[in-house]
């Protein structure tokens, strides 16, 4: 992918504003520059930021139907009504009922938990679930990461005398379930400050708000916030506001005392030893629990982070990292298949989205694939595969560009959709697949903006090797977590030459493991390219470039720093 850069200098009034900041929190002056730039202007600002603070969370009674909701789960516990918390299969879904389920087994035992087969069901309230829960007596579900879009399932459900809250984040329709309560802070009519939650989150504040109630210790919830971050960090909701008060303590627990199912993930995952970060999350322990939804039944994963003995959490563990080496073959194997297909299709090359589908893609994957080709090709796609009569699949998009809203723009031809932004799921007739096609591609080529359509690199600042110091590389870790909105600062070094040991790595030589010296100070700074090797032959070939970088710990030798290479060019000395 070639990558435009994009480093803006601050104008002179934010550079005083630093300089003034940097001096009060005896930081240096090219972090208070991105301090300035992330929209941080005060000392307190300042403060909070870098250390946030549970006492400035939210009042979760802010949200719309919260009393509604807890006066409901009050008259549930008061009658001893069977409660199921339901949820979806995907890593959001399970870490929320595994929090709300782990939290009010302290003090109710009338409980039980309920994830939909993704295959049998599909996504959210199923008429199969509602069937379970009328079986097993069940008077109250509660339903998280999903539901907002259920009005016939959950009037179905009122009919078998059955009350729902609705604990979601997905962007609602205008018609909204006869639930009993609805939380979800992107109803109009809400008013709740933070509209990024996920659904996890939308379930802590529910608990939050039981326990508030109820006199309840908030440490009996606090120690819950390792699921938070799991489900913020993999649902890539914004780090910012409440989300980034609830990411920062939860990685704290992740790291300090992680529930025994994720602490069996980590053992899993090789992690142990070191401090976890978001892409930690991202990258290891989120797939692991998505995989069983993807491959078998999200039940398991459940299973797994509500289990209290470690040594069968272990077990649980493993077959989970078996359906994650599945998965990643599948994974491959489609998105293989789906680029032939678009290299095939030259209609594909002139229009601005992609749309794919094939009948023997796997239901489970085809997100996956979705966000792949969003990131070769950088344009908002849609996945789909065939079940029966329907098209089932994903669409994903770039940044700036709501595909939830063009997906919306075809809702003649769906029978079932629902998302945000830059994740939507759908399901529509088979036969309608074109029509489809033409219309989301239509609209897409209508409404982006030709700057969405470029592969941007945000520059946060210009510094030499010298500037990386391990003062530097430790203050710049406060201002993780890292994520949407709060992305890892991005630096820029010109002129920089191969030290004369960079080479080639990987199974199949896809990677360049670097060392680098720059022109001003000398420096050496060992780096890693990953899936760069195409710049292997003008490194070796002794001109100077520029590299696009953020800092890292180097994992494989503590203490060191190395750098992760985002993009490498031609340059010249200034």
């Amino acid at each position: 992918m070639n990558f435009k850069w994009n480093h803006n200098e601050l104008t002179a009034d934010q550079q005083r504003v630093a300089t003034e900041l940097g001096g009060k929190l005896g930081i240096t002056p090219v972090l208070a520059e991105i301090l300035v730039r992330r929209g941080i202007t005060t000392e307190e600002s300042a403060r909070n930021f870098f250390r946030p603070q549970l006492t400035n969370l939210l009042d979760p009674f802010m949200m719309k139907d919260m009393d509604i909701a807890v006066d409901r789960l009050n008259t549930a516990i008061g009658r001893k009504e069977r409660i199921m918390v339901y949820g979806d299969y995907d890593v959001d879904g399970c870490t929320a009922v595994a929090l709300v389920y782990k939290f009010l087994m302290q003090f109710y035992s009338n409980v039980e938990y309920y994830i939909p087969d993704r295959y049998d069901e599909g996504y959210g309230v199923s008429y199969k679930g509602i069937d379970y829960a009328k079986e097993q007596g069940v008077k109250l579900i509660i339903i998280l990461d999903c539901g907002i879009k259920a009005i016939k399932e959950i009037e179905y459900a009122k009919e078998q005398g059955i009350d729902f809250i609705i604990c979601d984040h997905h962007v609602p329709d205008e018609v909204m379930p006869p639930a009993v309560a609805i939380l979800n802070p992107k109803r109009e009519d809400d008013t709740f400050p933070c509209k990024h939650l996920c659904g996890c989150g939308v379930g802590f504040k529910f608990m939050q708000a039981f326990a508030y109630n109820n006199g309840i210790p908030f440490s009996r919830l606090a120690h819950l916030l390792d699921f938070v971050a799991v489900a913020i960090s993999a649902d890539m909701v914004p780090v910012v506001e409440e989300n980034r008060i609830l990411a920062y303590h939860g990685l704290k627990q992740l790291n300090n005392n992680p529930s025994i199912g994720l602490k069996a993930i980590i053992d899993i995952c090789g992690l142990n030893g070191r401090e976890l970060s978001m892409s930690d999350i991202v990258f290891k322990i989120g797939p692991r629990i998505n995989a069983s939804g993807r491959v078998e039944s999200g039940r398991e994963s459940v299973d797994l982070l509500v289990e209290r003995d470690f040594n069968t959490a272990l077990k649980e563990a493993k077959r989970l990292n078996g359906y994650n080496d599945l998965r990643r073959d599948i994974d491959k194997q489609m998105t293989e298949e789906a680029n032939n297909i678009v290299a095939r299709i030259e209609s594909q090359k002139k229009h601005k989205a992609i749309v794919l589908y094939d009948e023997s893609w796997k239901k489970g994957v085809v997100g996956i694939v979705a966000s792949r080709l969003t990131e070769i090709y950088f344009r908002p796609t849609v996945v789909l595969t065939r079940d029966g009569d329907l098209a089932t699949g994903s669409a994903r998009s770039i940044a700036g560009f709501d595909v939830y809203s063009a997906i919306k723009s075809c809702r003649d031809l769906m029978v079932n959709f629902g998302g945000h932004t830059y994740a939507a799921g759908l399901t529509l007739r088979w036969k309608d697949v074109p029509a489809f096609r033409d219309r989301f591609q239509k609209y897409v080529e209508e409404h982006i903006m030709p700057e969405q359509t470029e592969a941007l690199l945000d520059i946060d600042a210009q510094i030499d090797f010298k500037d990386i110091t391990h003062r530097f590389h430790n203050e710049l870790k406060r201002f993780g977590p890292f994520g949407p909105m709060n992305a890892k600062p991005l630096f820029m070094t010109t002129g920089v030459y191969d030290f004369g040991t960079s080479k080639v790595v990987g199974r199949e030589q896809e990677h360049i493991k670097l060392e680098l010296v720059d022109s001003k100070s000398n420096n050496v700074m060992n780096g890693i390219a990953f899936g760069q090797s195409g710049s292997v032959r003008y490194i070796k070939s002794k001109r100077a470039f520029d590299i696009a970088y953020t800092i890292e710990d180097n994992v494989f030798k503590h203490g060191d720093i190395q750098l992760q290479i985002e993009d490498i060019r031609p340059g010249e000395i200034e």
